[in-house]
């Protein structure tokens, strides 16, 4: 029974020749690249950190550094094309039609280049306008619109 981010054997197939490694004359035979893929997927596939990998699908860092090595040679590019393309030719997917996850994702006030605590009284005393404004802090907006009117 496969799993939800695994591939089938049909799929491994196909891509089997993009991650695997020859065997080295001396020392220890390589184990299978399968593993590694399949938490890559699950990896992207849940969005969750490499640190919560699963154990099943081997130690996160190794199973990272595959992704990342991929990534920089090509080679997980060249997995989705073929994936996305025994797709396309069995009909199972729209090659005409595709969509990307709309998804929010609410990104915290710094990454926006909002001030962090407390740095908002130090930009206003910065700006000359900011002077006054920082020394005399309204209490209410009534007592905000009469500073401005004077």
């Amino acid at each position: 029974m496969a799993q939800r981010h695994c591939l089938s054997d049909d799929q491994w197939d196909l891509v089997r020749d993009l991650v695997e490694v020859e065997p080295k004359a001396t020392g220890r035979k390589p184990k299978s690249r399968r593993n590694s893929l399949n938490g890559c997927f699950w990896i992207l596939r849940t969005g969750a950190a490499w640190r919560d990998l699963p154990k099943r699908f081997g130690k996160w860092k190794t199973v990272y550094d595959h992704f990342n090595g991929w990534c920089k040679d090509g080679a997980f590019d060249a997995i989705l094309r073929r994936l996305q393309g025994a797709f396309v030719d069995a009909e199972a997917i729209d090659s005409d039609l595709w969509c990307v996850d709309g998804t929010v994702i609410r990104a915290a006030r710094c990454a926006a280049g909002a001030p962090k605590k407390g740095d908002a009284a130090k930009m206003l005393a910065k700006k000359p306008w900011g002077v006054h404004a920082a020394a005399f802090r309204p209490k209410s907006t009534s007592c905000a619109m009469v500073l401005a009117t004077h």
